[in-house]
């Protein structure tokens, strides 16, 4: 029997990684896998009020990113460290390296703040497998040009979401054996038959 695995997608605003994620499930469903899916900063009636809060008002990027770490806590204990005890595959919408990736790189709080944060939330639970969805900022910008209203974070500047997208890469390198960078530029199809590789894997 297989042990529950923990898997994360993460990717700049526009990569597509939210697209892709339902079609991820459903091809682990379709062997036979028990999952849940959820997402952060979110994930549980707290955390989806801490969310409604970091994507609507203006605050200091360090309260953005204990908030962010806030709402992870819950959703740890809450939801992700129970799913995976009974057995169920999490599959979430971010995780932590989404804030190493946006306070660290596009805000500038210390990664050494964010390293005490995330072991003092989570130090014992890491990802199994992070799906890395890479793309070039301007296609990504031209993907949400056609959003009719953009949360604080996707109406940042281009150079805010070049930031985030080195600090995604320099976590992949750190921790190539957990990371699957997806070439998102790629159309739907390309980056479904990625996927799937991914998929006959695990």
């Amino acid at each position: 029997m297989n042990t529950a695995k923990f898997i994360t997608f993460e990717g700049v605003d526009g990569a597509g990684k939210s697209t892709h994620l339902e079609w991820f499930a459903n091809a682990l469903r379709q062997r036979g896998i028990d999952l849940l899916l959820t997402r952060e900063p979110g994930g549980t009636p707290l955390g989806e009020r801490l969310r409604e809060i970091l994507l609507n008002q203006p605050m200091h990027a360090e309260t953005e990113a204990m908030l962010m770490f806030a709402a992870r806590r819950e959703h740890v204990e809450q939801v992700i460290r129970p799913a995976l005890q009974r057995g169920t595959w999490v599959i979430s919408d971010r995780f932590s390296d989404a804030s190493f990736a946006y306070q660290g790189g596009g805000r500038g709080v210390p990664l050494a703040k964010l390293e005490q944060l995330e072991q003092w939330v989570h130090g014992d639970l890491q990802p199994d497998l992070t799906l890395l969805f890479d793309i070039p900022i301007e296609i990504a910008r031209q993907r949400l040009a056609n959003n009719v209203s953009l949360d604080r974070f996707e109406q940042e500047r281009g150079d805010f979401f070049e930031r985030v997208r080195q600090a995604y890469l320099a976590r992949a390198a750190k921790s190539p054996q957990r990371f699957a960078v997806i070439h998102a530029e790629q159309t739907m199809l390309e980056v479904q038959q990625a996927l799937a590789k991914i998929v006959a894997s695990l």
